[in-house]
C-alpha cells in the first residue's frame, strides 16, 4: 500500500487539546470489521461487548517528563532537549534530540534550571538531530533522577497543545502505568478508569500487561510512498512467560484477546510461534504493521483516532480492513469525534 492512501483532511479543531472530564466518558465508535457496521457509544459501554474469560492486553509503560528547556554555554541561547532513553545509568548518559540541532556541537555544555543546577555535556552526534548527553552531577543516582525529572515537562505533543499544564502529568498517564520508560502515552489506555476495571472484575474479564516503551518514532512522519520501505524506530518490548501463557490460554479457549492500543498490537505480533501463540520476549521490536497483514493474536483492538499518514492508523487499518477504517474515519470527522491522544476511542471487533 501507499502512503497517499492514508491521507485525509483533518482540521486543527478536530484534535482534542484536553481529555474528557472523566476518562471513561469519551465517545467510542464501534466498528464491526466483518460487516463494516458502525455504532456510536460512550467508552464505558465497552464492557458490554465482552464476557467471562476474555482478556484485555494493556501496555503498562510509564511516561516520564522527557522535555527539558535549557541554555547553551557562553551564548545563553535557548535549547530544547527531548530525552529519549537512558543509555548508561552509572555514567548518566542519555540519548536525546536537541532543537535547534545545528548549533550544538560535541563538547558544548548545556545548562538546565533557573539556578543552572543541572549541567550536561554533548559527547556524541548520532544523527542529524540526535545527540548523546552526559549529565554532570555529583550525588546519588536517585538524587540525579529526581533533579532531572523535576526539571522535565510532560511530553504532550505540541500538535495536541502548545502549553503543558501540571494536570497533564496525570492526564497523560494511564491509571495502570508501572514501568518507566515511555516518551509518549499509550493513548488507547487513557480511557480506562478504575470504574471500568471494577466492572471488568464483576464480569470476570481478565487483564494482561505487557511493556512497550513508546518512543518518538511513533510520531515521525513516514517519508516514503512505498510503505514496505519504511523503517520503524525500535522500542523496548517485554512479555513475561506468565503473560504469554495467560494470553495463549484465552486464545485456546476461544475467548477474545483485546489489544489496547497500537503498541500492544505490534508487541503481540512481534514474536509469534508457528501455531500463532504469543512467545515470551525481552528485547527490541521494530515491527511495522500495515495492510495487508494476517493477525495471529488479537481478535479485537481498542484505538484512538490517529493523524493522517501515521503508522498507528496503518496498524488499525490492517486489522479492521482498509476500506472499513478509512470510511469510519470519514464518519468520525463528520460526526465530530476528537482525534489524538486526548481524543475519542474506537473499538474494532
Amino acid at each position: 500500500m501507499k502512503l497517499s492512501q492514508f491521507q485525509f483532511n483533518l482540521k486543527k479543531e478536530d484534535i482534542a487539546s484536553e481529555p474528557p472530564t472523566w476518562r471513561d466518558e469519551a465517545r467510542m465508535m464501534v466498528l464491526h470489521k466483518n460487516t463494516g457496521e458502525i455504532e456510536h457509544k460512550v467508552f464505558k459501554e465497552i464492557i458490554n461487548y465482552f464476557d467471562k474469560g476474555d482478556v484485555f492486553v494493556f501496555n503498562d509503560t510509564k511516561v516520564f517528563p522527557a522535555r527539558l528547556y535549557g541554555n547553551k554555554e557562553k551564548t545563553g541561547a535557548d535549547i530544547e532537549v527531548f530525552l529519549l532513553r537512558e543509555l548508561n545509568r552509572e555514567q548518566r548518559l542519555w540519548d536525546v534530540i536537541v532543537d535547534p540541532a545545528r548549533k550544538i556541537r560535541i563538547g558544548n555544555k548545556l545548562y538546565f534550571g533557573e539556578d543552572e543546577s543541572l549541567v550536561a555535556e554533548v559527547i556524541d552526534n548520532t544523527t542529524s538531530r540526535g545527540r548523546t548527553l552526559r549529565f554532570l552531577f555529583d550525588g546519588s543516582y536517585e538524587d540525579f533522577k529526581e533533579t532531572l525529572f523535576s526539571l522535565g515537562q510532560t511530553p504532550v505533543p505540541p500538535w495536541v497543545k502548545e502549553k503543558v499544564t501540571p494536570e497533564d502529568a496525570e492526564n497523560y498517564q494511564t491509571i495502570y502505568a508501572r514501568n518507566e520508560g515511555a516518551v509518549s502515552a499509550p493513548a488507547a489506555g487513557l480511557h480506562f478508569s478504575r470504574e471500568v476495571f471494577n466492572r471488568m472484575i464483576l464480569k470476570d474479564i481478565d487483564k494482561a500487561f505487557i511493556t512497550v516503551h513508546m518512543g518518538i518514532g511513533h510520531f515521525r512522519s513516514v517519508d516514503v510512498e512505498d510503505l514496505s520501505k519504511h523503517k520503524m524506530d525500535s522500542e523496548r518490548l517485554i512479555i513475561t512467560p506468565e503473560t504469554a501463557a495467560q494470553i495463549n490460554k484465552a486464545k485456546h479457549a476461544g475467548k477474545q484477546v483485546v489489544a489496547v492500543g497500537a503498541t500492544v498490537i505490534r508487541g503481540l505480533e512481534t514474536y509469534v510461534s508457528t501455531n500463532d501463540d504469543v512467545n515470551a520476549f525481552d528485547g527490541w521490536t521494530n515491527k511495522f504493521i500495515f495492510p495487508p497483514y494476517r493477525f495471529a493474536v488479537p481478535t479485537a483492538i481498542v484505538s484512538n483516532f490517529h493523524l493522517p499518514g501515521s503508522t498507528m492508523l496503518m496498524s488499525v487499518a490492517a486489522f479492521g480492513g482498509y476500506e472499513n477504517v478509512m470510511k469510519a474515519y470519514a464518519v468520525a470527522i463528520e460526526e465530530g469525534y476528537k482525534f489524538g491522544p486526548y481524543g475519542d476511542a474506537m473499538l474494532v471487533i
